[in-house]
């Protein structure tokens, strides 16, 4: 079984809604959803990106009506607004706290260094990164110190909606990521802060003037740790071939997003069967970035996903068609963890 190291998660928001029940849920499972323990067991899931993600307040659309106009494109649903910092840190910290509970179960080594992630690897815990995937729990810079020191080493300034640091893309298709405006002052700040603490920039939900900014200040890897090709499916949470050329330059690196709406040619929030939809992006992925600059990024428990993936316990599916495929095995274990481990070197320096 070829370990696989995932970015991104949204496991950690089950965990806070499970309340009491959060442990069993993590260590046993309760049927829903897509990651838990045995699963991830079962799947050769080897650890990832723990996102820590405020929910917006109730507004716009419900759910109901969001999932039917993301099953008809084209669509343009608009941004819900900016959540406040006094809102959205007590839930940031819940789930933080969650993060570190499952630290103490002895299950899970939330990791500082690619040395650790390693480590933790061979021996059997799974390598957790704690991520901020939109930073309203980061009113300034002295809290993005607070939250280093909490053991946060990865952040994306935005998750579509807006931040005091900058513009996320709208859920849209068709669309260009060039949506809006760049950084604010504030998200420049940001950029070159989490350069002197080595903490990793995401750049999945930016829109393209705001990686544009990044790409110039910062002097790390450029990462998109969920995102598709552009090429294949044209959504605005999908980067095009001039951001990925860029990326490469940088040696940066994609992991390749599950979403089915984003993966899908058409745009369609609804799953497929088989692996050829995934593949051709990972081909695209791997022209422009290369073999050291593609991997996975499943945005489990946060997104719909194909039918032949349907959660952690399945990954091997990904990883045998990847096989299969031709990319044999050397390539295959880069994509699946190697790859995300030499970027986490080459972006904390260690």
């Amino acid at each position: 079984m070829i370990p696989v190291f995932d970015g991104h998660n949204d496991f950690l928001q089950r965990m806070v809604e499970a309340g009491p029940a959060r442990d069993a849920l993590w260590l046993s499972g309760d049927g829903t959803g897509h990651l838990d323990l045995p699963r991830a067991r079962a799947g050769g899931f080897a650890g990832g990106f723990f996102a820590i993600w405020t929910p917006s307040p109730e507004e716009g659309p419900n759910d109901d009506i969001a999932v039917q106009l993301m099953e008809n494109p084209p669509f343009a649903m608009d941004l819900p607004a900016e959540v406040p910092a006094a809102h959205a840190l007590p839930h940031a910290l819940a789930q933080a706290a969650n993060l570190l509970a499952m630290e103490r179960s002895g299950t899970v080594e939330i990791c500082h260094s690619a040395a650790a992630i390693r480590r933790a690897i061979a021996e059997g815990r799974i390598a957790a990164i704690m991520h901020i995937e939109g930073a309203e729990p980061v009113a300034d810079l002295d809290m993005l110190h607070v939250w280093h020191r909490l053991g946060l080493r990865s952040i994306g300034p935005v998750w579509s909606r807006p931040t005091r640091y900058g513009h996320g893309v709208p859920f849209a298709f068709p669309s260009s990521p060039d949506t809006g405006d760049g950084l604010t002052e504030a998200g420049k700040g940001l950029v070159r802060e989490c350069n002197q603490l080595k903490i990793m920039l995401d750049l999945s939900h930016l829109n393209e003037k705001g990686f544009n900014d990044v790409a110039r200040l910062s002097d790390a890897p450029l990462v998109a740790s969920h995102s598709c090709a552009h090429a294949i499916s044209p959504s605005s949470r999908n980067l095009t071939d001039r951001q990925l050329k860029v990326m490469a330059e940088s040696k940066g690196l994609v992991g390749l997003n599950y979403a089915t709406g984003f993966l899908r040619p058409d745009g369609k929030r609804l799953t497929f069967a088989g692996f050829e939809i995934m593949l051709s992006h990972l081909d695209h992925l791997l022209a422009i970035l290369g073999e050291d600059g593609v991997a996975l990024g499943s945005d489990f428990d946060g997104a719909l996903m194909p039918q032949d993936l349907a959660d952690v316990g399945a990954q091997q599916n990904l990883v045998d068609a990847m096989l299969q495929h031709g990319y044999g095995q050397e390539l295959t274990e880069k994509i699946a963890w190697k790859n995300w481990v030499g970027l986490l070197e080459r972006t904390w320096g260690a």
